[in-house]
């Protein structure tokens, strides 16, 4: 029997345009596999020739779903050029509004991104409500917690509503689904326990994102971010802002740990045999460039709560911004050699698809094949997103990161090689998202007591005249899907060149110079698929990096062409 090749075009439920092509063997193992987006990266260039100080503003549009930490990477980018050293208040406010995208996006991503890759909606049909229950305290113990709906009436709701769904032919989001594959392992009930949890994600979600607007303004594409500081002075002054961000940040956190965390454990139980052998491990090197900072002691001499640093081999190293570089050799980009972000240029070269056989184009494997750049790290691939910032953490020595860990590994009775793998990317995620949502908690009454003792300052004066000549900055932090990067150079107080290397960007990217694997592409390797026909693993894998293509790309459409509107409600009785 011959090997087949398959095109997964588009991957869905993550942001942007994704294609992804695999070659199955005789055992249905994938043995090649290859990552490609399929859109333009533009604003980069768009951003040459502006005033530094606007940047931010422009670079947040290079995704609609990562606009705010878009938004702080520029500006701090233009305040390392400039040497600019921002108050108490602003570094806690900045680590807010990036805190609570991280609560939003990891809970969106499981539920409503992730969980139908692991989950049957149709077996919930089949679940006993009180059974159910049951299921709900078992995972929500183990997680050392209680759990965040244990009421039978409640899941059968959910049920009767799943029910009228198939009756009436709205299924809507769950339609066109590889429903009852051999590769979904939870039972009826605990299907349906994840379904409830699904719905009441759509609900909480907004919770996280007012609390993005309370110091951001609005969201998406918060305003109050300014080179030098933040300008919500007002929430800053006002205790009932600060007390109702605490109020819902308290209500959110019951959630991660009522429903989020016990659905990992649950899932992550069910689908033990694949967390242990490994199944969408890939890479196994990994980076992170350092996030949330804890000091105000200036750029990048704070300790952080996610220590920067490699690891290779299993082996830690101290991470060095110089040596990170982009190579375009199978991307749509003219350039000959790697280039460090500073020196990085962004020039299509489209060289279209290869070969066409009955009405499908193919990729061309040996030449270019994508829009995103291939990001190396001292000539080594390597994997970014909370995975890593757990493994780096955890390798170092990080107390923080080692006890959440090690809780989580514990509590499910599970070894520490269950972490490389897809199960153990998911459930990473869900660690992180327990340790974010604990110390915003201490960093929300850091910043009460704080204002309450009569610091106010939340910008400092910076002499830009002076300064603007000639500079050169970076802004590098951990965005919810990984190391995020913003590095511009100003001549005679415009942008020369500006250059965005982002998790997407790392994880997303073809082959290199050397035909070296992005981490998507590795992660597929040796997947078992049980039916070539509905490559649920494929998707199961692709999607535990939370991929935002858009990131990585970096489109605009400068025209202002309106593309659709729509109208959602969330609704949920329960």
């Amino acid at each position: 029997m011959s090997n087949k090749h398959i095109v997964v075009d588009p991957i869905t439920r993550i942001e942007g345009h994704l294609r992804i092509e695999a070659i199955i063997d005789e055992n249905n193992t994938i043995v090649d596999a290859y990552s490609s987006s399929t859109m333009f990266r533009g604003i980069e260039e768009i951003l040459k020739g502006r005033d530094p100080r606007d940047c931010g503003l422009l670079a947040m549009r290079i995704c609609g779903v990562c606009t705010g930490t878009h938004y702080q990477r520029s500006i701090e980018a233009v305040e390392h050029a400039f040497g600019v050293t921002i108050p108490k208040n602003a570094r806690l406010v900045r680590n807010l509004i990036q805190g609570s995208l991280y609560l939003h996006d990891h809970v969106v991503h499981f539920y409503h991104l992730h969980a139908l890759d692991w989950v049957d909606i149709t077996k919930a049909l089949e679940a006993d409500p009180q059974k159910t229950v049951d299921e709900a305290k078992k995972w929500a113990k183990i997680a050392g917690t209680t759990p965040w709906v244990a009421d039978s009436a409640k899941f059968g709701e959910v049920q009767d509503r799943l029910k009228k769904f198939v009756k009436q032919g709205r299924l809507g989001i769950f339609a066109k689904g590889y429903w009852g594959n051999p590769h979904y392992k939870l039972t009826p009930e605990q299907n349906l326990l994840a379904v409830t949890h699904y719905l009441q994600a759509l609900d909480l979600q907004r919770d996280a994102a007012k609390m993005m607007a309370i110091f951001g303004g609005k969201n998406p594409h918060p305003q109050s971010i300014v080179v030098g500081g933040v300008t919500c002075v007002q929430d800053l002054k006002n205790p009932a802002r600060i007390g109702l961000f605490k109020e819902l940040l308290k209500g959110f956190r019951a959630f991660i740990k009522g429903a989020y965390l016990p659905d990992i454990y649950m899932a992550g139980t069910m689908y033990a045999d694949e967390a242990l052998d490994g199944t969408g491990g890939g890479l196994k090197n990994y980076l992170v460039y350092g996030g949330f900072r804890l000091q105000d002691n200036g750029f990048y001499k704070s300790e952080l709560l996610f220590p920067s640093g490699v690891v290779v081999g299993g082996k830690y190293q101290e991470f060095d911004q110089e040596k990170v570089a982009e190579d375009v050799t199978h991307a749509w980009y003219q350039g000959e050699k790697p280039l460090h972000p500073f020196e990085g240029q962004t020039i299509p070269n489209y060289t279209g698809f290869g070969k066409k056989e009955g009405g499908i184009a193919y990729l061309d494997t040996k030449g270019k094949y994508s829009w995103i750049k291939s990001p190396i790290y001292d000539d080594t691939r390597v994997e970014v997103g909370p995975l890593a910032r757990m493994v780096v953490g955890y390798v170092k020595g990080d107390k923080r990161i080692g006890e959440y860990v090690e809780k989580f590994l514990k509590n499910g009775d599970l070894p520490a090689k269950v972490l490389y793998s897809t199960v153990g990317r998911t459930a990473a995620r869900a660690i992180e998202t327990e340790l974010m949502a604990d110390v915003m908690m201490e960093w929300v009454d850091e910043l009460a007591k704080n204002t309450a003792a009569g610091d106010l300052s939340t910008w400092t004066e910076f002499d830009f005249d002076y300064v603007s000549k000639d500079a050169k900055g970076y802004g590098l932090e951990e965005a919810p899907r990984g190391s995020l990067g913003h590095w511009v150079k100003i001549k005679e107080g415009k942008v020369e060149n500006y250059q965005a290397v982002v998790p997407s960007t790392w994880n997303a990217a073809p082959r290199d110079y050397k035909n070296r694997m992005g981490a998507y592409e590795a992660s597929l390797i040796g997947t078992k698929v049980a039916k070539a026909e509905e490559p649920l693993e494929i998707l199961r894998t692709i999607h535990s990096f939370d991929p935002c293509i858009a990131c990585a790309v970096h489109i605009v459409d400068t025209k202002g062409k309106s593309l659709g509107e729509f109208k959602v409600n969330t609704s949920c009785s329960i």
